[in-house]
Parts: C-alpha cells; structure tokens; sequence
C-alpha cells in the first residue's frame, strides 16, 4: 500500500526513528486504555498509517468494529511522520495497545514489543518462513506480518518496442535502456528523488547482504562501490528523473509519462493498469557484477503489539482474532486496496487477484528473487548506508572510503546491540 510504504522513510525520518527507539528503551509501563476484561479502561487503540490507497481506512474500521471481546479504536495517522508521531506516542500514557511498524531489534531489546510467540505457533507453518525469521529473536517471534509488498521496476512495453530495446539483466543494461528510453518530454527512469528505494537491492544485486548470519557488516564490497560508481554515472547522465511530484511509492511518474521505467511496488499495480491497460510490465532490479544477482525488495507492515501497556493480552487476543483467525479479512487486506502478497501460504496460493497477469508475475519474482529485511538492519545503519548514496551517487565522492566510514558506524551499532 504506497502511502508511508516502508521504503518512505527520508533520511531524516530515519534518524528520528532510531532516536525514538533508543528513548522507547528507558520507558516504564505505559497506557491506560484497556481492553474489556483487562484493566481499568474500557477498550484498545491501534495505530496505523494513512495508507494511500481508498477504502483502507474504511476496512481497518470494519474489522475492529467486528470485534466483539473489546471496543477498539482506530488512529489513523496522516503525513508522512508516522514513525515520529508512533515513538513519541510510546512515551506517553496515550500509547497505542496495537502499532503497525516493521521489524527492529532494538524494540525487542528494549521490552517494548510483546513475545507474540504463542499465538503464532499454532499457525506458523502457514506463514511464510523468511517472513517468520524476520520477526524472530533468540526463537522467539515478535508481531505477525500482515502484507507482504514486493517491489519492482515497471516499464512500459510500447517504449521499449519503440527504443528497440529488451529487458535489461544487467545495471550496465538497466543505465543503457534509460539512455535509450530518453527524449525530450520522458526521462528513461525514475529510481526514487534521492535514491535510497534501490539501496538494499544494489547490495543484494551485487551479491552481498547487509549483514551476515552472525551479524557482521556484509556491504562492503567491490561489486557494491562499482554498482555505487555506475549509478553516480546514471545521476549524471541526464537520464534519471529527478525531483518529481511525488516519490517512487506513488505510481504517478510512470502513469503521467515522465519517465519510461519507474522503481515501485506491487500495491500499485491496480492504478498502473487502470491507467495504462496492458502497457505495463515488472522486471526485478538487475545484478549488479559478474557474481550478482537480481532481486526483488519484499517490504510490508506488520502487526505489534504494546508490551509496556497495560492491556498486552487483550491486546494479543484481538491481533489473533484479526491477523491470524480472519482469514477474510486478511485476503481482503492485502488484495482489494492496491495488491500484495498475503504472509499466509495457503491464502497467497488462493488469492484469486494474483493467479494470473501482471500480479502472478509479480507473485513469481517475488519468489524467486525475494529478499526479506534482517531485523538486526536498524533504522541507525539504514540512515548510515543512505549517507553512502548520498555522498557517492549524488555528490562525487570515493565509493569505497564511504562504504569504508559506513561500515564504522555500523559495526558500532551492532556491538551496541550484540556487544
């Protein structure tokens, strides 16, 4: 779903994020809004962000008003602050029972995200492993991932007809086609106003990781710099769309014609093709080196719970009757507002909205060339690598003495976190 998706953080909403999450780790219980049979209020509060698409606010409503174990209010945040306003709100007493945010570890290290553990387990095998392992600390699982959002180029088709061009493999192919795709009125891509929606997939595309699987810097390679070099090329070309009404989760810039391909998730598929019929096509981000290999970012939203509040059962009972038992409601979620793919597996093989056309293949290359977000990646490393895109891709600076600094700051981070 675009609005606030969860590649939209700017650089400055992430450093805000990691400062609210290292306050969250000093809190003592908060929240007095309680649910019916579990504490002195009269009902729970979930958070959630003002999805873009119409008719989700509606939905998230009719499914809380369907509860009957409590009376459970929506807050619906606007802007594009939502990660401010949720970690200034876990301050307070006015705390959300319920938040919708994505994994980090420094919430689990803090106590302030509830072990959802034994609510998950008796349906674990249904969800998707790799969405499992991105909630799970030392065997334990903390919030239950309600979409998956798989994230693409899209192309135009009729475009590369016209260039006479094939899908690019290759970064050196992806920055030739943009050439090519040029003109006058349309730019050949659009990657994000500053960049960092394709920071990850250039890692993986290079064949390397944020972080390895005993949590060690992983970025910082050769392939990574010379993918970072070749898009400083791409930013100087003349080729890439830059500063454009809206960022990469909104589809508007392949949809009003100023530019030829445009990174961007699945959930906007719908109004790709509400505006462009069948002209429209997905391809993962291509590998970046000899030893690279595509990849897809699989982003999404997943359900927490408060453990600092003081209504953390009623509140896990209402997340399993919504996210894990609704089925309905969970299909609904992810396929009627914008398309994603359900954490479920036996409700992502039964969706009817994504078994054929432009969703099935999204379906396909999310499985085949997923990447799932570490929990160890903080929003503090985040902020640091987009330093990197900063410094390199749209100044000029050394590709490898910034990956170099990078790696510093978090290496330090990862020894606050694991020691």
């Amino acid at each position: 779903m675009s609005a606030l998706s969860s590649r939209n953080f700017d650089r400055r909403t992430a450093l805000r994020a990691a400062l609210g999450l290292a306050a969250a780790g000093g809190l003592a219980a908060c929240g007095s809004n309680t649910g019916r049979g579990g504490g002195s209020g009269d009902g729970l509060v979930q958070y959630f962000h003002a999805y873009g698409e119409a008719g989700v606010e509606q939905a998230v409503k009719k499914y809380a008003k369907a509860y009957d174990k409590a009376d459970v209010t929506t807050q619906w945040i606007t802007g594009n602050n939502f990660e401010q306003k949720l970690f200034a709100a876990l301050l307070t007493d006015n705390a959300p029972d319920v938040f919708e945010f994505h994994p980090q570890i420094q919430m689990v290290k803090s106590g302030q995200v509830a072990d959802l553990t034994d609510i998950i387990d008796p349906v674990k095998d249904d969800f998707n492993p790799a969405d499992i392992k991105s909630h799970t600390v030392d065997g334990k699982i903390y919030g239950v991932r309600m979409i998956d959002d798989p994230q693409f180029l899209f192309y135009r088709p009729s475009l590369f007809e016209k260039a006479k061009i094939e899908v690019p493999t290759t970064l050196e192919e992806l920055i030739e086609a943009a050439d090519k795709l040029t003109t006058s009125k349309v730019k050949g891509i659009f990657l994000g106003n500053d960049l960092t929606s394709v920071d990850r997939p250039l890692i993986w595309s290079a064949g390397a990781d944020t972080l390895t699987a005993d949590n060690k810097p992983a970025f910082n390679t050769d392939a990574v710099a010379d993918g970072l070099k070749q898009l400083r090329g791409l930013f100087t070309s003349g080729n890439l769309l830059l500063d454009a009404p809206a960022d990469s989760w909104d589809p508007s810039a392949l949809i009003q014609g100023l530019t030829a391909m445009q990174w961007c998730g699945m959930w906007a598929m719908p109004a790709m093709q509400q505006a462009l019929g069948d002209d429209i096509g997905i391809f993962p981000f291509p590998k970046v080196g000899s030893a690279g290999k595509q990849s897809v970012y699989n982003g999404g939203w997943s359900m927490f719970v408060n453990a600092k509040g003081k209504n953390v059962e009623a509140a896990k009972a209402y997340v399993k009757w919504l996210w894990i038992e609704q089925k309905k409601y969970q299909e609904d979620f992810a396929t009627s507002y914008g398309f994603h793919i359900p954490p479920r597996t036996s409700l992502a093989e039964s969706a009817t909205k994504l078994k054929s056309g432009l969703p099935a293949e999204g379906v396909k290359l999310f499985n085949e060339f997923g990447h799932f977000d570490n929990i160890g990646w903080t929003q503090a490393m985040i902020a640091a690598f987009w330093d990197v895109i900063a410094n390199t891709v749209r100044k000029d600076g050394d590709p490898k003495a910034a990956l170099d600094a990078c790696e510093k700051k978090v290496d330090a981070e990862l020894k606050k976190l694991f020691g």
